[in-house]
């Protein structure tokens, strides 16, 4: 599908692209809130495509059951609505007014009606954004099962929830659409230098900010991320250029606590607060920043994730 550029205030905000929806069943987006408006309103003019908007609330005087019921009518699917109930895990709320459940209870019922869309396309802004972690894993099984059949796009500004149903990712910014290297293969995995092996003479990572030259200290780094060959160091929120490789940044920082977690990726261990378990093979780690923010931890480096933490 091609967007077309958008200009506020001779500013280009949203660069025109070319998003090739076969690229993958589920494909995430992540961008900031404008240009998730200006991609929605878009797809709001293209035919085939089911739109779910975040925050939208609708049909709160019914209840789940009523609501289920009503939309299998409008759908003209042949469930029933007991064995709906059952599969969305809602056998308690059924008799609930959805104007009573709770928060991220009412926003995970009214997503339910992706499942009911006719259209072959589904584009879901900020599905996970608003749930609780029960609904998120009900919410995905329900998009996995639904992706065999449509494509699925998810516009998001939280890495995590692009990486708990996509496999393919890519950023939109000003400069365009960038694919995210997400990729976890056991022929790419790097063989972890032993601390003993390491000759380390690193005190501070340089970076570069437009003209400046930026030096932090180790311990003040979150994470380093590859993006499209551009290695970026995040700190509090903001990430700065670096001309060093992973490699030789995983070298250097690994007496320091830094662990390769995903080969796009590596972490300052000193920040994980939590391992997350999507599936037995897809992980992500919880940084404890201040920023919220997760990176994907490869199912290849789990158990030496563990070991080094004595888990």
């Amino acid at each position: 599908m091609q967007f077309q550029p958008v200009y506020e205030d001779g500013e280009l905000v949203l660069p025109g692209i070319e998003l090739d929806q076969s690229a993958g069943p589920m494909i995430g987006i992540i961008t900031d809130l404008r240009r998730k408006q200006l991609l929605m309103e878009q797809f709001s003019r293209a035919a085939g495509h089911y739109l779910s908007w975040a925050g939208q609330n609708e049909y709160m005087r019914l209840n789940v059951e009523e609501l289920i019921a009503f939309l299998i009518r409008m759908s003209g699917r042949g469930e029933r609505a007991a064995s709906l109930i059952e599969y969305f895990a809602l056998k308690e709320e059924r008799k609930t007014r959805v104007m009573h459940l709770s928060s991220s209870k009412r926003v995970y019922v009214t997503l339910l009606r992706a499942f009911f869309a006719h259209q072959s396309a589904l584009v879901l802004e900020e599905p996970y954004f608003y749930l609780e972690e029960q609904e998120r894993r009900q919410l995905k099984r329900i998009l996995d099962d639904l992706s065999v059949q449509k494509h699925i796009l998810i516009l998001t500004s939280n890495l995590e929830d692009a990486l708990i149903s996509c496999d393919t990712i890519y950023r939109l910014n000003g400069s365009g659409l960038q694919q995210l290297d997400i990729r976890d293969s056991e022929e790419d995995r790097q063989e972890a230098q032993k601390p003993d092996e390491a000759n380390i003479t690193l005190q501070k990572v340089s970076t570069k900010r437009q003209d400046k030259v930026i030096l932090f200290d180790p311990p003040e780094i979150d994470y380093i991320e590859s993006v499209e060959g551009s290695i970026l160091v995040h700190v509090s929120g903001e990430h700065y250029d670096c001309a060093l490789t992973l490699t030789q940044l995983e070298a250097r920082l690994l007496n320091f606590g830094f662990f390769r977690c995903h080969r796009s990726y590596i972490v300052n261990l000193q920040k994980v607060r939590e391992i997350i378990t999507w599936t037995k093979n897809s992980y992500s780690l919880r940084l404890n920043t201040g920023q919220d923010a997760v990176v994907p931890l490869s199912r290849s480096k789990l158990q030496e994730l563990k070991a080094l933490l004595k888990l």
